[in-house]
């Protein structure tokens, strides 16, 4: 029981910055990409209760467009299109509000990089720069995220700091 509670501290405790005010810029970034990608990129393929009703989405549904778009990416993806696409979408919008809340930030964050990294090469990889942007800015984000976890100023602290005690 004792190397559970030590893996999950080790996977939820945050490495907060010297200075409070660093945390807090991090976790303005956080925050904010964590709710562009629930609020807008995410509920544009998954149903939320937020998601349009143009989208004609009931809730965790998936697009029935994203399976297909998926599927073209050929290889395993070909074979499990359903699968990854309810992956891909359901990383962007249930991993974009535990990404705004610091809630399991570096699971929400592995998640996203590996949504992003297959966006960027298998997805927008030929288009422009700027087609490549978001995918790449929120793949940044991520990154940075899986190493240092929310800061002090998300659940994940909260949480470790409850753990320890």
């Amino acid at each position: 029981m004792k190397t559970i509670k030590r893996y999950f501290l080790q996977l939820t405790q945050p490495i907060t910055q010297k200075h409070w005010f660093a945390d807090l810029l991090f976790a303005f970034i956080r925050i904010i990409c964590g709710l562009l990608l629930a609020i807008d990129f995410g509920a544009g393929k998954f149903g939320m209760p937020w998601t349009a009703e143009s989208q004609n989405l009931g809730l965790f549904e998936v697009a029935a467009w994203f399976p297909e778009d998926v599927a073209n990416y050929g290889g395993i993806f070909a074979l499990f299109p359903v699968f990854f696409a309810w992956m891909g979408a359901c990383s962007e919008a249930v991993g974009g509000i535990f990404l705004a809340l610091g809630l399991q930030t570096r699971i929400a964050s592995f998640l996203l990089m590996c949504t992003m990294l297959v966006a960027i090469f298998l997805q927008k990889w030929g288009q422009s720069t700027w087609g490549m942007l978001p995918a790449m800015g929120f793949l940044w984000i991520a990154i940075y995220n899986l190493y240092f976890g929310s800061g002090r100023f998300g659940l994940d602290y909260l949480i470790s700091k409850k753990i320890k005690a």
